[in-house]
């Protein structure tokens, strides 16, 4: 009896590994897929790709052309993009970083029903359509100056970012003994100095998840870059003016795989960090 129950146990477990298996492909080819029609239609020859009646899957014919012409037509316009994206990106991420770890330490001081209710409001307002608030937010841009900048555009995005920046900071510290921190200021530190020696370097990995997850956010957001930044626009606006108000499809397939080259190298960096262990700092306690 026991040996038939282990043969079924064996059996089950073998075919829920293939079910496992069969889904991870399943999903990854859907998430694969659009990347992979895009490299073909950057790097193919259009003869093969976009002005083919039936394009092939795998094209013969490669070429730089689709990148030379997309730089020779925008060169100074997509240098311009490209760097106001990527010092929104960073404004963002470091403002997110400043606020959400205090607001991530204060609340790891209150019980968890309570935290747990503030997250949950915090989350809300990104439940609110963009567009709903991005015109109130122009006009008063406008007023003050930050219209069509980078610093008035990154402070939009913090609406989007922030919440998720404070939710996986907030379990990063929720993990750190509470012990230390008291050690510490039994041994002598000051507030500050435990907050920011003793707790902060055991952050440090929650710290670079949320940092770069708030940079890519950031990256690729686009409501509130076409509505508040539209005379110097960013990359994704870019791309959406090419493809469709100008409908080159082969300068926008060009501008999308570069764009999606700084966040590939950045997933790869972010994974690492992103497991659970690391979210919130390996500690237990």
């Amino acid at each position: 009896m026991g040996e038939g129950t282990d043969m079924g146990n064996e059996f089950e477990g073998r075919w829920t590994r293939y079910y496992i298996y069969a889904g991870a492909a399943f999903f990854s080819f859907f998430v694969l897929l659009p990347l992979y029609v895009l490299i073909i239609i950057a790097l193919g020859a259009p003869n093969q790709t976009v002005a083919a009646y039936y394009p092939a899957l795998l094209p013969t014919k490669f070429t730089l052309s689709n990148f030379i012409n997309a730089f020779r037509g925008t060169g100074i316009l997509l240098e311009s993009a490209f760097l106001k994206s990527l010092e929104t990106a960073f404004i963002v991420a470091v403002i997110a970083i400043l606020l959400g770890y205090h607001a991530a330490f204060g609340l790891s001081k209150l019980p968890f029903k309570i935290s747990s209710l503030i997250i949950g409001v915090l989350f809300f307002s990104t439940m609110i359509p963009s567009i709903t608030i991005a015109i109130p937010i122009s006009e008063t841009f406008l007023r003050l100056g930050l219209y069509d900048s980078s610093l008035g555009l990154a402070l939009a995005q913090e609406l989007l970012v922030l919440p998720l920046t404070i939710f996986i900071l907030s379990g990063t510290l929720d993990a750190v003994p509470k012990q230390l921190e008291q050690q510490a200021r039994v041994d002598g530190a000051s507030f500050i100095r435990a907050l920011y020696q003793v707790i902060f370097p055991l952050a440090v990995p929650g710290i670079v998840s949320a940092f770069l997850l708030s940079w890519l956010m950031s990256w690729d957001e686009f409501t509130f870059a076409i509505i508040l930044s539209p005379v110097h626009p960013t990359l994704p606006i870019l791309i959406y003016l090419d493809a469709s108000a100008r409908g080159n499809v082969l300068t926008a397939a060009s501008f999308s795989l570069l764009v999606t080259i700084p966040v590939i190298v950045l997933t790869i960096i972010l994974s690492k960090f992103i497991r659970a262990g690391y979210l919130t700092s390996g500690i237990t306690g």
